[in-house]
């Protein structure tokens, strides 16, 4: 499990007060008691997702699956230093992206380690 602290969702509050989808993805995390697996799953349900793996499983897979948009260099910075609406607003511009799923898979980046997520692209280079 992934715990969200209530310190870091009021981080990304005030990082991503402009969306209201974000907003909602956080209430969510805070009403999962920070469980990003959990409330990541309840947001796919409703996003019309059906995930076929545990909580877990299915977030760190969704995340991968997304791993080369996310690691791009331009915005890696941003991400390193804890500031992903360059990333989020990269990843709602994308028509396969699921767009309420966004904040918890760049919230799971940010607590793997933006260095340590990318790093299976980086021994590619």
């Amino acid at each position: 499990m992934t715990k969200v602290t209530s310190q870091e969702i009021a981080q990304f509050r005030s990082q991503l007060a402009d969306d209201p989808s974000d907003m909602e993805a956080l209430d969510l995390i805070e009403d999962c008691d920070g469980d990003l697996e959990d409330a990541a799953m309840t947001l796919a349900i409703r996003a019309g997702q059906q995930p076929e793996r545990a909580n877990a499983e299915w977030l760190d897979a969704l995340a991968r699956k997304w791993r080369a948009v996310i690691c791009e260099q331009e915005y890696r910075e941003d991400l390193l230093n804890t500031s992903p609406q360059k990333m989020m607003e990269r990843l709602k511009a994308m028509p396969t992206f699921p767009k309420i799923l966004a904040t918890p898979v760049l919230i799971y980046v940010l607590k793997q380690g933006v260095n340590n997520f990318c790093e299976p692209l980086d021994s590619l280079k």
